[in-house]
């Protein structure tokens, strides 16, 4: 019984911290150290931060962890490992560099890299409470990220929340390349907007090849599930060049103009969702008033001995754990509501980076990764089986779809 309370009252006290947003773990996270003064405040490891910075510029140009393990291992820079055991943090070494002590300590693993892109920690905020914990146990699983305490601007970030934001995305897309080993510039971007699954590119077999995609699950199942989405790589390029292209020339016209309209169409869009968040916020911090006042009564109720101190205690731990929740939920709330306020913002500052692309002449990898957030396609089939194909470009810094027909 002793032993359970002293869980508890660390388990409490580490809670107490997340909720500050003060960083408790052993080791720093990588690009960052300690503060001399405050071991749970973080600050930039001038030596690593390079490195974090290089990870997320190659994860934002679309490439994922084998590619970016591939290229540190290649430009020879050593993993967090070997860096904590020559500060003497650690004193453990990878299987690589068992393997080969000379040149072990250039290889990444997978997971290491995986993990620093997903860490919201490089974003100036410290996610607490990943994990769920049980006494004489330990930690029984991961939890999900919306159930993590994250507290924004608790030290310098190392990546713009902006770039932060489509990394993941990208994570959650990634793809492989074609058998034929050629590079698909439109990998993990493009999606079927009736099943939602990825469109995958191919060679036909016709006497003057083409490149197509094609609808992952209609490949897979047939008709029966899902039609074709057949579009061409030649028309997509073609497509998505002149849009990034027109989108630029508008900009550079009239920015203003074009703001406006990206920040009225959004609004009225977002409309109803923002009204709804704010009912939700509304109702939470509602919630959390009357849990304030009825923590008070029950600290009456003890003192008056209506209640024990046992079950005082019980109650007031249900009690806290239901405003711990409720106030990391608002403040997430309110983050996201002020997101949304802040559309005339974002607006301009998506004129402002579309506008350096008006002579593009050809796409890569990297221009349509930074731009591109997703590409959806629509089909429909009329009686005489005339296919109709309309096309969405959903952009990174502003999520309206431009739209072009295409008729097959």
């Amino acid at each position: 019984m002793y032993s359970k309370d002293i869980s508890k009252k660390v388990h409490s006290s580490y809670l107490l911290k997340a909720q500050k947003g003060q960083f408790t773990g052993c080791l720093a996270p990588f690009g960052y150290r300690k503060d001399p003064e405050d071991k749970n405040h973080l600050l930039i490891d001038e030596e690593t931060a390079p490195i974090v910075r290089l990870i997320f510029g190659y994860a934002l140009n679309g490439h994922g962890p084998n590619y970016i393990r591939r290229r540190l291992e290649e430009e020879k820079i050593p993993c967090p490992t070997w860096w904590n055991r020559e500060r003497g943090l650690r004193n453990t070494r990878t299987k690589w560099e068992k393997k080969d002590p000379e040149n072990g300590r250039y290889a990444w693993d997978f997971s290491v890299i995986k993990e620093i892109l997903m860490n919201p920690v490089y974003t100036g905020a410290i996610a607490s409470q990943k994990t769920e914990y049980r006494f004489k146990i330990g930690t029984i699983r991961d939890k999900k990220p919306e159930d993590w305490i994250v507290v924004e601007g608790t030290h310098e970030p190392l990546v713009d929340k902006k770039d932060f934001a489509i990394v993941q995305e990208k994570l959650k897309s990634r793809q492989r390349p074609g058998k034929s080993g050629e590079i698909n510039l439109f990998a993990g971007l493009i999606k079927c907007g009736e099943c939602g699954k990825a469109l995958t590119i191919r060679t036909t077999h016709e006497k003057f090849p083409k490149r197509i995609f094609s609808c992952k699950t209609y490949n897979a199942y047939g008709k029966q599930h899902c039609t074709q989405h057949r579009v061409e790589f030649d028309t997509l390029y073609s497509l998505v060049l002149n849009k990034i292209r027109e989108c630029a020339a508008a900009a550079l016209t009239d920015s203003e103009a074009v703001a406006g309209r990206l920040t009225d169409t959004c609004q009225t869009e977002q409309k109803d969702q923002r009204e709804a968040m704010e009912r939700t916020l509304a109702k939470d911090e509602e919630r959390i008033e009357v849990l304030e006042k009825m923590v008070l009564r029950l600290y009456e109720d003890m003192v008056a001995g209506r209640i024990t101190e046992e079950n005082f205690n019980l109650l007031l731990e249900k009690t806290q754990k239901e405003q711990a929740e409720l106030k990391a939920k608002v403040e997430e709330g309110r983050k996201r509501l002020a997101d949304e306020i802040r559309l005339a913002v974002d607006a301009r500052q998506w004129v402002e980076s579309i506008q350096e692309y008006r002579d593009i002449t050809e796409l890569d990898a990297s221009t349509l990764n930074r731009l591109i957030k997703e590409i959806v396609v629509h089909e429909t089939i009329d009686r005489d089986k005339t296919r109709h194909i309309s096309i969405e470009i959903h952009f990174n810094l502003k999520p309206i779809p431009e739209v072009e027909q295409v008729t097959g």
